[in-house]
């Protein structure tokens, strides 16, 4: 069996034009909030979930996600995907969570040259359920190997990945330079197909 990781793309989104993102920021309106909220809630909750250690604690996250993007209507800078504007405050929720937990962030050793940050070439093997996907146990330790990653790695992979965010959306979501993005996600790749091969030689 191949031990590649492939594509990891999970229902690719919907690319919403600058007037349709702004339908959901009305101050004062609870219709585009509610429609602002089913459009969003289960994306933000997936990813919250995968950057937090308990369901409970996703869903208090993701909902103070929208109480704060609500609170924050008349500020919101319309230059901004709605998308990546709600990722970084569900972002900053997670880290603030885990600080308070006394967590903190795991540190990330970047073993990439600061200097060729900017010219990292990142292959895109993002991974798909395929037939290994299929293998409940399989996904069961996929998912730890995923939960295993630094916050700093993790929050890259799952927002490029999954969510299908642009270099620059993360960056901007995430207040780093597009060279620590593209090296973030290529040490996450990385480490997602070391465990893979070492999930693999485990298979019976």
């Amino acid at each position: 069996m191949n031990a590649n990781v492939g594509t990891w793309r999970v229902g690719a989104r919907t690319m919403q034009t600058r007037s349709e993102d702004n339908e959901f920021i009305k101050p004062g309106s609870a219709e585009s909030f509610a429609k602002l909220v089913d459009t969003y809630q289960n994306r933000v909750f997936g990813f919250v979930r995968r950057m937090v250690p308990t369901g409970e604690d996703a869903e208090d996250i993701t909902q103070e996600v929208f109480i704060r993007a609500f609170q924050s209507f008349d500020r919101y800078d319309a230059r901004a995907s709605v998308r990546t504007w709600l990722f970084r405050i569900a972002y900053n929720l997670c880290v603030d969570r885990a600080r308070k937990h006394n967590r903190g962030l795991q540190q990330v050793s970047l073993q990439v040259s600061p200097d060729i940050e900017e010219e990292i070439d990142v292959p895109d093997n993002r991974w798909q359920p395929d037939a290994l996907l299929e293998d409940a146990e399989f996904r069961q330790r996929l998912d730890k190997a995923i939960e295993g990653m630094s916050e700093k790695l993790r929050s890259v992979l799952l927002l490029h990945d999954k969510e299908d965010l642009s270099y620059e959306e993360i960056a901007d979501t995430l207040k780093i330079p597009i060279g620590t993005v593209k090296s973030r996600l290529f040490l996450a790749r990385t480490q997602l197909q070391n465990a893979v091969k070492d999930l693999m030689e485990t298979q019976p």
